[in-house]
């Protein structure tokens, strides 16, 4: 079923408030979630509603949360979430981190306390909306195993970038160190279709096409996915004074608890370095020629870094985001929540 921006916001707003989130702190979960299905990342969009929902009715979200944001250097911040929902407290403190550059060229922003956030884009794209370069990185439950081993140690451990183009254009590039995010296991499995084998491993650690039979996902390039997430998990985590590693919270062990993750955001703004318009100029310029190399055998045409992305999202706006029947049914009913997710083991069926 396609529905537009609006209809979903709209969709998710009220079931979320519903839930008992405030309409404020609801209205931006909403954005955070339609800006991932609009660019076609539905793992973390409306699909997660449900979830989050039954999380707050259980009072795993704290919906009267005491935000607090303590500076601790002219560059440094630490902005704590008093675990209310994670994209609130995320934008928040982005949005400080874009002050802080702004006057002093670089911000450095840690987040703690928080829930899920959601797609790390969201994030960089808004300090790029403001001409800035956005980096956003953020711990995740342990369901990954590390290089040549067999049992989970990290998290998906997302890494996002954003910079600012001519005009309105963004370069936006977010990626989990793994293959690919838990979420993209929970996407096939709402459609029953298969996945590549190259994306996780069954409980005996041997690879498999069958999302219904995952019980760890693999790290991206081997070693070097696996550095990646450990310099993820040093940042948001262990920088932070929060859990780490296979201490982090599960999303879904207990939604009556608090997650008390951690996220950083890192600040630049480029006219502390260089000229701004040449620099936007120039981001610009690398978009193009990226467009303008020969393509390989098999390909139509080179994209650069998260371009895949944005042609998806012009094609929703004009003609409506696909969101699969059931998640559409449950945004539209009057149920809240169904005692899906406490207690579950995420690698189960």
């Amino acid at each position: 079923m396609r529905v537009t921006k609006q209809k979903l916001h709209e969709l998710i707003r009220t079931k979320l408030s519903r839930a008992g989130l405030s309409v404020d702190h609801a209205d931006i979960v909403a954005d955070v979630l339609v800006h991932a299905d609009v660019r076609g990342v539905h793992s973390h969009g409306a699909m997660r509603v449900e979830y989050y929902a039954e999380r707050i009715a259980k009072g795993g979200t704290n919906v009267n949360p005491r935000f607090t944001f303590e500076k601790t250097g002219p560059c440094s911040a630490v902005f704590d979430g008093d675990n209310g929902a994670g994209h609130v407290a995320a934008k928040q403190a982005m949005e400080e981190a874009v002050n802080i550059a702004k006057e002093h060229g670089v911000a450095v922003v840690g987040v703690r306390q928080i829930g899920h956030s959601g797609s790390l884009s969201y994030y960089v794209q808004q300090a790029a909306r403001e001409g800035l370069i956005g980096i956003s990185v953020c711990q995740s439950d342990p369901m990954v195993v590390p290089f040549g081993g067999a049992e989970p140690y990290y998290g998906t451990n997302p890494i996002a970038f954003a910079a600012p183009g001519e005009g309105s254009t963004i370069m936006t590039f977010d990626m989990a160190t793994t293959v690919q995010a838990w979420g993209k296991i929970l996407h096939a499995r709402s459609k029953h279709e298969t996945i590549p084998d190259t994306w996780a491993v069954d409980e005996r650690g041997v690879r498999t096409s069958d999302p219904f039979q995952v019980h760890a996902l693999l790290p991206i390039a081997g070693p070097k996915g696996y550095g990646l997430m450990m310099m993820v998990d040093v940042l948001s985590g262990i920088l932070l004074g929060l859990p780490f590693g296979n201490q982090v919270s599960s999303m879904y062990h207990d939604l009556t608890e608090g997650r008390n993750l951690g996220q950083l955001h890192i600040v630049l703004d480029p006219s502390f370095f260089t000229d701004l318009e040449i620099f936007r100029r120039n981001i610009s310029k690398t978009m193009r020629d990226l467009n303008g190399i020969n393509p390989a055998p098999g390909f139509e045409r080179v994209l650069y870094p998260g371009q895949n992305y944005d042609l998806i999202e012009q094609e929703n706006e004009a003609n409506g985001i696909e969101i699969v029947d059931e998640v559409y049914d449950y945004l539209a009913s009057d149920v809240v929540h169904n005692n899906t997710y406490d207690h579950k083991d995420p690698f189960a069926t």
